[in-house]
């Protein structure tokens, strides 16, 4: 009874060490990261890089739900492990020099709840503190060109997470993690836009419910527009990441991807902003809803002491300003320093332009002022228009854009609308059916021709002069003119009168004529063969002289085409 006693306790042991080893590490499942304090984004950045020793602080609060689930096969929930998670995210930056940034972030996970669950043989247990820090994230970008406000402005930088948050409340990975990150910015008009590619090292790799967890490619794209004097910017942020190690590179469960629709209002030094978001994948850290809040200290760029001669306080003195009494900008060129901003240099200033990135000219029509030339009015601007004094309509071809429309394709002097063959060069004629087309012509897999070869009664003799040949002379030319063409199929048909066996024999002897005349004009024998089809292939009825007369034809078929 003692021995059994021992061998059930020691199977106890067991069991209770082989549990204790399927249970799961934590893990950071905060997975919003709030931009640089100063920018006018959530999570990506507006690059404002003004100053020096120019700084911002503020706090971001976001509240996920079911931030981490664990689901069965068919997809349903399993267990919410992290059900609610509110972190407030603390920090600041200083920018130095117009052109550096130094910035801090300290997530405080204020609330977190959620239930055990277990999948695959691992337990994962809930977070084991409400309250907890987070992974500190330290932070430095330089703007390599541009400057806020252009229409690009991009940047370099890196941020390092230190450990110290706890992996057990879900608020922290354990261990350093490293993101270099490219980022662009800028305005267009009222329009707002930002993106960032980094790549974030993470030394620790596994698996988490199931998934491998690792470094990750991570991206981020924004588009707002600015609203009531540029003081309130509203647009979407799309922001995710793919765990680059597992074989799973873009999987559903690898792949956290969140869109928030948010919006951030400036006055004075303060800025406040509220958003809200869901996540578009299944991925740790991508909630079912998402809700965030901000309020910060921006303080703006000191204005430059105004220059002694300077009336209009541009900052450009008297002398060498060019339009004294209109506040501008500082330029190389002498004609426009101090003059207002004039992006395409056409001596129409920005805030007078209506086409400020396109050189253009002067204009009564402030609709028109500073844009391109358009003397026929046509929408068409002169430097693309192909015919700048005729009205015309926009096309995809340069030769053409802003042409009027195209009456005769071909230009054989045949309205589009007269023209049987619109689109091959032609003569006049008499009958509708022929009237601008050529004798011979490619259509599809056939050389077309216009009227038929004319032959002596019952014979295989072509007839001599224009009456037999002229047909042929438009074939000859459309071979000459396609040597593309490698091989082509002359066929012979004939109505339904007499033998059957004769007028097969003669449609075959015809259609040698034609390959025989046109090899003595110069055509490689091996593009041409002949076959005779006699009655056996009519086109028409044979109850009538013109149905008769359509079905005695030669057809000339294209076997090998590219």
């Amino acid at each position: 009874m003692r021995r059994a006693l021992g061998v059930a306790a020691f199977i106890s042991t067991l069991c209770a060490a082989g549990a204790a080893q399927a249970q799961a590490r934590g893990f950071g499942v905060e997975r919003f990261e709030p931009s640089e304090r100063g920018s006018e984004w959530f999570t990506l950045d507006s690059l404002d890089l003004r100053g020096h020793l120019r700084p911002a602080a503020g706090g971001v609060a976001s509240w996920a739900y079911r931030p981490f689930v664990l689901y069965d096969p068919d997809g349903s929930v399993r267990s919410a492990i992290v059900e609610h998670q509110i972190v407030v995210h603390l920090g600041g930056s200083l920018v130095l020099w117009d052109r550096l940034r130094l910035g801090a972030n300290l997530p405080l996970q204020a609330y977190a709840t959620g239930t055990s669950g277990t999948l695959a043989g691992v337990t994962y247990p809930a977070p084991s503190a409400d309250q907890s820090i987070g992974d500190l994230r330290l932070s430095g970008d330089a703007r390599l060109f541009g400057k806020y406000g252009d229409v690009i402005t991009g940047a370099l930088g890196l941020a390092v997470w230190l450990p110290t948050g706890s992996a057990g409340a879900y608020a922290g990975d354990g261990n350093v993690r490293l993101m270099p990150r490219a980022q662009v910015a800028g305005d267009v008009g009222d329009f707002a836009y930002a993106a960032r590619l980094g790549f974030q090292y993470r030394d620790r790799t596994g698996t988490l419910g199931g998934a491998p967890i690792g470094s990750e490619f991570a991206y981020a794209a924004s588009f707002g527009r600015r609203f009531l004097g540029r003081k309130l910017l509203v647009g979407p942020e799309l922001y995710g990441s793919s765990v680059t190690a597992g074989g799973d590179f873009f999987g559903k469960r690898t792949s956290p991807i969140e869109a928030i629709l948010g919006g951030h209002y400036s006055w004075g030094d303060l800025r406040a902003g509220a958003g809200v978001g869901a996540g578009l994948s299944r991925g740790f850290g991508s909630p079912t809803v998402r809700v965030i809040a901000s309020l910060e200290w921006v303080p703006r760029p000191e204005a430059a002491p105004p220059v002694v001669g300077d009336r209009d306080g541009d900052g450009v003195p008297d002398d060498v300003d060019v339009c004294p009494d209109v506040p501008g900008v500082r330029s190389a060129d002498p004609r426009l320093n101090g003059c207002p901003a004039d992006r395409d240099r056409d001596g129409v200033p920005d805030n007078l332009d209506a086409c400020p990135d396109v050189p253009g000219v002067r204009s009564d029509d402030r609709a028109k002022n500073g844009c391109p030339a358009d003397r026929d009015g046509d929408g068409v601007p002169d430097q693309v228009d192909a015919c700048p004094t005729q009205p015309g309509v926009k096309t995809d071809d340069p030769a053409t854009n802003g042409c009027p429309p195209d009456n005769d394709r071909d230009k054989d002097g045949i309205p589009n609308a007269e023209d049987a063959c619109p689109n091959q060069a032609g003569q006049r004629d008499q009958d509708p059916n022929k009237n601008g087309c050529p004798k011979a012509f490619v259509q599809g897999n056939v050389i077309k021709i216009v009227e038929p070869v004319k032959f002596k009664t019952g014979s295989a003799e072509i007839l001599p002069g224009p009456d037999g040949e002229s047909v042929l002379l438009g074939v000859l030319a459309v071979l000459n003119d396609h040597p593309e063409i490698k091989k082509v199929r002359v066929e012979g048909h004939t109505d339904n009168r007499g033998v059957p066996a004769k007028n097969k024999k003669l449609s075959a002897a015809r259609a040698a004529s034609v390959v025989k005349w046109l090899v003595g004009h110069g055509v490689d024998p091996a593009r041409l063969a002949s076959a005779g089809f006699g009655q056996e292939l009519p086109v028409d009825t044979n109850a009538t002289d013109e149905g008769r007369q359509n079905n005695r034809r030669v057809e000339f078929h294209i076997e090998e085409k590219p």
